[in-house]
């Protein structure tokens, strides 16, 4: 019997087909690690930005003119979370705050009758304040406030509303005790902000939903407060690349005061 010898030699490789393969499997394993770093560069991109965003700055739009002068439609701030302390997603909790909200301060707030809403006004009451309004001059603690930011678009108008008579039930114990008062746009109070509370007040003023229709702001609500605006444009309805057409080149890296 002739038995097959298993240790027949195999065909002869080339070194020049030898570089081939190499270079063949390289190209390979190469183009697989481009995409996983790819891969990982983007979720880390992702990760930083949904740290940032929920923790740091948040950008916003102005959609409506309650904050003319100061802020005007289509404008885009950079809101800064941080600085009154940013909420943890899915908790009740905050981070410390750097410091608490002061009178003066333009913030930005869940809106506490749609918590799906953000609104930007200027905060004129603190806890334990008494604030009233006469003839549109607002009132803080018996003292009238010299608000040079304020836009008056309709000073002859002082429409009353079912809306305002929220602030009966937080007025002054002597305001109280007088005869019935329809509180109104320019006429109201006074009343005392109550604890962990705030009052805020659009600059524009004779165009601006505020506390005085729907009532204070929870401190539990404050998001945070617009540092700058990064970017804006004059919105115009009969152009369609009005965003690009239309910036205003002066406002933009200006801060919000």
């Amino acid at each position: 019997m002739i038995e097959r010898d298993s240790a027949v030699p195999g065909r002869a490789i080339t070194p020049a087909q030898r570089t081939d393969a190499l270079r063949e499997v390289n190209r390979g394993r190469s183009r697989l690690a481009f995409l996983w770093e790819w891969t990982k560069i983007f979720q880390i991109s992702v990760l930083l930005f949904l740290v940032v965003r929920t923790f740091f700055v948040e950008a916003f739009k102005i959609p409506s003119g309650s904050m003319e002068r100061t802020l005007l439609v289509g404008d885009f701030l950079l809101v800064n979370k941080l600085v009154y302390g940013a909420e943890v997603p899915f908790t009740t909790r905050r981070l410390p705050a750097i410091q608490t909200p002061q009178r003066g301060d333009v913030i930005v707030f869940e809106w506490p009758e749609d918590h799906s809403k953000n609104f930007v006004k200027r905060l004129v009451g603190m806890p334990g304040d008494t604030l009233s309004m006469r003839d549109g001059v607002l009132r803080r603690n018996g003292r009238a406030l010299p608000e040079q930011y304020v836009n008056r678009s309709d000073p002859g108008g002082d429409a009353g509303d079912d809306q305002f008579r929220w602030q009966r039930d937080f007025l002054t114990v002597t305001a109280a005790a007088a005869a019935p008062f329809p509180p109104s746009r320019n006429n109201w109070g006074p009343l005392v902000v109550p604890e962990r509370n705030y009052f805020v007040l659009g600059d524009n003023r004779d165009n601006s939903l505020d506390s005085r229709y729907w009532g204070f702001v929870p401190d539990s609500l404050v998001k945070g407060r617009p540092m700058v605006i990064y970017y804006s444009y004059a919105p115009d309805s009969a152009q369609r690349l009005a965003w690009l057409t239309r910036i205003r080149w002066q406002r933009l890296g200006e801060r919000v005061q």
